[in-house]
């Protein structure tokens, strides 16, 4: 179960406490309970322990579900965490319209490293999906970003954005050259770059090779 604990109304927060204390529910419309084992996962942006104290959420409710506790920092203090994000949105969108976006620019990268995402994760996603349908060329560019986050982005992160996108992408090539045997083609094709490409970015970044090509035959 996940949901937005924080926003559920007084007689849900009693229905879920049985679940969780009595392992047990009524489906709508029966006329006995069902017996669960099923686990809880509750996810909030909400600070529950003081709707605690104000009255507003339930005090047993609360330390039912607060066994395991992960708080995750706002993405503006994850900035680290954008790139990869940026990759799985982009992915996620070739697949669904039938694109072929390789990803995005880096000084549009740089850009949204230096923003602030007030929306978090939902903010960046929707951000990548409109610069999604706008983009035009291989590559998601500055003019595909919305107005009003280049209006608010602050230039001074963008040296630091170079430098985690280049570092993003040689763990990215490294990654591949492991899971292709140190073979080029092979992960250039699963990077879905041309290999003069790949050998280019490898020259670039630094990044050593191994001795034999993946594509040698083993002894």
């Amino acid at each position: 179960f996940l949901g937005e604990i924080g926003e559920i109304t007084p007689a849900l927060q009693v229905r879920l406490l049985r679940v969780l204390q009595e392992h047990a529910y009524e489906p709508l419309g029966a006329t006995r309970a069902e017996r669960t084992d099923a686990r809880v996962i509750v996810a909030t942006n909400r600070d529950l322990a003081a709707l605690v104290r104000r009255g507003a959420f339930r005090e047993d409710l609360y330390y039912r579900i607060n066994v395991v506790r992960i708080e995750l920092p706002a993405l503006h203090r994850r900035a680290e965490d954008i790139p990869l994000l940026v990759t799985q949105f982009i992915e996620r969108f070739n697949r669904l319209q039938g694109r072929h976006v390789s990803g995005i620019a880096p000084e549009a990268l740089a850009l949204l490293m230096g923003y602030e995402w007030p929306g978090n994760v939902r903010e960046l996603e929707n951000c990548i999906e409109r610069a999604f349908i706008l983009c035009t060329g291989d590559q998601i560019a500055v003019r595909d970003l919305p107005p009003e986050l280049l209006a608010r982005t602050t230039a001074v992160a963008a040296p630091g954005a170079r430098a985690a996108h280049a570092e993003f992408d040689a763990q990215i090539i490294r990654a591949a050259l492991k899971r292709h045997g140190g073979n080029r083609l092979a992960a250039a094709r699963a990077l879905g770059i041309h290999k003069t490409t790949l050998h280019r970015k490898i020259k670039r970044l630094g990044i050593p090779l191994p001795a034999r090509d993946g594509r040698s035959r083993r002894e």
